[in-house]
């Protein structure tokens, strides 16, 4: 006789298909719950900066979901490695990437379309400097210091030194910033010259509501001794987060 799939079935056959079934399907959604889950982490949770500078400065912003800010990223070196705006950029962010490095801004154009991708240089005074360019790009810098500094680690080297014209931040803002939008955050990495950058804005007229600086010599024991914080005191600022490189600051009575 031909079998068939309903012959000689006991009701413990039927109760044990059905239920290895529902089984199945249960682990699929679970599986397929946590695999959502795994992917919100990544995309939401991994942090691009180099000490996690993105994911503290998203903790301000814990209380208004689907916000998107605008940010200046000076010194952007890279628009996913290192990058302290890459995250925001994720979450519906854009902003204004500036670096002068020959080529940076190619990758930027390609993976942030929504930005101003500027390749420039930045600095307290109009005119041209000697930028020193290293086998390691997150290293190229203005400042002879600086650069005589990354020279003394054995893996490093100038692979060239190029003139570059220089502006003031509030000159490029005053060309390129849109109508009307206010600046979530200013955040500056530019291998010595920060405090140069920072003396370059005009605070009467662009006052971010975040401003993240690097300063690889700060004492919490001593503030005062730190150029960068006396100054950012001095435009309204508190300092609410310190990391291994960085300072973060707000506006004082910023608002959300």
């Amino acid at each position: 006789m031909k079998y068939s799939p309903h012959n000689d079935l006991t009701p413990h056959d039927v109760f044990y298909f059905w239920s290895s079934t529902n089984n199945n399907v249960y682990m699929l959604q679970h599986l397929k719950r946590r695999l959502i889950a795994l992917a919100d982490y990544l995309r939401y949770r991994r942090s691009y900066a180099q000490d996690g500078e993105d994911m503290v400065f998203l903790s301000f912003y814990e209380g208004a979901k689907g916000y998107k800010g605008f940010y200046v990223d000076v010194g952007a070196h890279h628009p996913v490695r290192f990058s302290n705006t890459m995250a925001l950029y994720q979450r519906g962010w854009r902003g204004i990437n500036i670096d002068p490095t020959p080529g940076s801004m190619l990758p930027f154009r390609w993976l942030r379309p929504r930005d101003i991708n500027l390749e420039i240089a930045i600095g307290k005074n109009s005119g041209k400097a000697t930028f020193f360019c290293f086998n390691e790009p997150a290293l190229n810098t203005f400042d002879e210091e600086t650069a005589r500094l990354h020279l003394q680690n054995s893996r490093y080297y100038i692979k060239k030194t190029i003139e570059v014209t220089i502006e003031p931040l509030c000159a490029v803002l005053q060309k390129y910033l849109p109508a009307n939008q206010t600046i979530d955050l200013l955040t500056i990495d530019v291998e010595g010259l920060d405090l140069q950058v920072l003396q370059s804005n005009d605070w009467s007229k662009y006052s971010p509501s975040f401003v993240m600086v690097e300063d690889i010599n700060f004492s919490i024991e001593n503030c005062n001794l730190s150029e960068t914080y006396c100054f950012l005191r001095r435009c309204g600022y508190e300092l609410v987060a310190v990391m291994k490189r960085s300072l973060l600051f707000r506006k004082n009575r910023a608002s959300f």
